[in-house]
């Protein structure tokens, strides 16, 4: 017999199921939206994981779990009668119509090829985004009687060190404060290992830490590169090179932990070497 296979609604009614406070799973129905947090933000990070090793088979499986998160908050949500599953789609696929008007011009989804304008470049598309972004924010400070004090405002103060750095910056960059060229950020990031080297106590140590990672932050965006992308391949990178360091370590019959530095650093090299 061939195995099902499952939709959309399937996910929603297998939520319900979970959530049913009569032969449901008793760890579901006790949960809440703050305690399904820390699993979102785990799911999440699985997610950038799976992409940074190229695991594409993984990658599908995080991306349910991440998709489960979402159909989780809903279901609570729901519970409360606050909205739905339906609602939030219908939330997004109005939004995504609202910010892409190159490609639906008439705000319609269901609409022909010919109906699109011109084709952006990146910087028309960025500039038209967060325009469109600029006026859905204003439209909701007026509907809530809020007034917008700073171009910082809006960031989520929960987000990760080196993702908040990347969004600051760039929110600063469009108002006018930022480097001219990519060498004064480099000028800087030389100038910040200085004062790190300069400093005398452990609290002025961390500052001066603090003000380097956010300007390898700010080097990492002048690039193109987006820093918490950069630094989770960098970490599979180093874990593959020193698992394989081990590896090598045993097939030599020594002790990893006993090698001297320079012998680790040849294994270091020759790891690097058979990986080009």
């Amino acid at each position: 017999m061939d195995q099902p296979v499952y939709h959309l609604e399937d996910l929603i009614h297998l939520m319900d199921r979970l959530r049913d406070p009569e032969g449901g799973c008793p760890w579901d129905i006790k949960q809440t939206f703050d305690t399904i947090v820390p699993h979102t933000l785990e799911e999440a990070y699985e997610v950038a994981d799976a992409i940074a090793r190229e695991d594409w088979d993984e990658l599908k499986k995080e991306l349910g779990d991440l998709i489960f998160q979402a159909i989780f908050y809903s279901k609570l949500a729901d519970e409360k009668g606050w909205f739905n599953f339906h609602d939030v789609i219908d939330g997004l696929v109005n939004k995504m119509l609202r910010r892409h008007p190159h490609v639906f011009p008439d705000g319609s989804l269901r609409r022909t090829a010919a109906a699109a304008s011109a084709a952006l470049n990146d910087d028309q598309l960025h500039q038209q985004w967060d325009q469109i972004k600029q006026q859905e924010r204003a439209e909701r400070s007026s509907a809530e009687s809020v007034t917008t004090e700073s171009a910082l405002d809006n960031l989520t103060d929960g987000l990760p060190g080196l993702i908040k750095a990347w969004k600051l910056q760039k929110k600063a960059s469009k108002v006018g404060f930022d480097w001219d060229n990519v060498e004064g950020v480099q000028q800087q990031l030389l100038s910040e290992l200085k004062e790190i080297e300069d400093a005398s106590d452990p609290a002025h140590i961390e500052e001066e830490i603090g003000d380097l990672l956010f300007c390898a932050v700010n080097l990492a965006r002048y690039h193109g590169v987006h820093p918490e992308m950069a630094l989770t391949k960098a970490n599979v990178k180093f874990e593959r090179r020193f698992r394989a360091m081990e590896s090598l370590s045993k097939s030599q019959q020594k002790v990893f932990e006993s090698l001297s530095l320079q012998e680790k650093d040849a294994l270091w090299n020759q790891v690097k070497s058979q990986e080009k």
